[in-house]
């Protein structure tokens, strides 16, 4: 029996509250019946909550997949712990919106609020790649069809959709602000503060409330160790890599490299 007030009692707000609410549901369904369970598309702050909460219950065990590795927004697959991951499906769709956008510049937000008129939910929208003649768009699979047959303009540009391949997909380069500084140590609170620009007591206050994820797992030890390529992530802050790790200064501090994603 998953214990749901104690869970319960670590979340901030009803919207919240919601959102893990159908995920155990999900997770029930997954030990009742062993039957896969795929859950909408999150951030990297809430797929870290999910991933936390199905590991504490036991029994089932979950992979998040956003159709390639970088990915912002990403599906949660539930499945029974005996169930090898390999071969399991994420349920997503990939599509690519194709126009004459020569004369027209078109946004990701632009995109966003034609699939979004059609009356789809966020949740059911992964990321969106904007290319020069179109975007690429990775959906659930369930609403696929959907936007196939009812998507015909972004903002005035009429638009042709057509399946495409998780091979197709392509990924948008990075952007990031390079930050070099030291640091007493690798502490979550220590690299969390360096890389975000904030006070090391108001991030672990932060972190204390469970705000913070590292690898897109929920962590509340402010003295977690961070090591090299770890990625520290927090509900409107983005996410920060402790990218690389130098050598220590005559006084005893590390040298250490972030990269903020911007």
């Amino acid at each position: 029996m998953i214990d749901r007030e104690k869970i319960f009692a670590y979340l901030r707000n009803v919207e919240e509250k919601v959102i893990i609410a159908r995920v155990l549901d999900q997770c029930e369904i997954v030990l009742r019946k062993h039957q896969i369970q795929v859950t909408d598309f999150f951030d990297p702050f809430r797929t870290g909550q999910i991933f936390s909460i199905v590991q504490s219950i036991g029994s089932i065990n979950a992979k998040a997949d956003g159709g390639y590795p970088s990915a912002e927004r990403k599906r949660t697959v539930i499945f029974p712990d005996f169930r090898s991951e390999d071969n399991i499906s994420s349920e997503l769709s990939y599509l690519f919106i194709e126009g004459n956008f020569k004369m027209v510049q078109v946004t990701h937000g632009d995109y966003l609020g034609a699939i979004l008129g059609l009356g789809i939910k966020r949740d059911k929208i992964g990321d969106i790649i904007v290319l020069e003649n179109g975007a690429q768009v990775i959906v659930a699979s369930e609403i696929s069809n959907y936007i196939k047959s009812h998507l015909v303009k972004v903002g005035k540009v009429k638009v042709s959709i057509t399946d495409i391949s998780r091979g197709d997909i392509t990924p948008p380069e990075q952007k990031f602000k390079e930050i070099r500084t030291t640091v007493p140590s690798l502490r979550m609170d220590v690299i969390a503060g360096a890389g975000f620009g904030t006070s090391r007591a108001k991030i672990a206050r932060e972190i204390a409330a469970e705000r913070f994820s590292l690898n897109w797992h929920t962590c509340s030890n402010l003295s977690q160790s961070v090591k090299e390529k770890d990625i520290i992530s927090a509900r409107g802050r983005g996410r920060v890599e402790l990218f690389e790790v130098g050598g220590q200064t005559k006084k005893g501090r590390i040298v250490v490299t972030l990269r903020k994603y911007l």
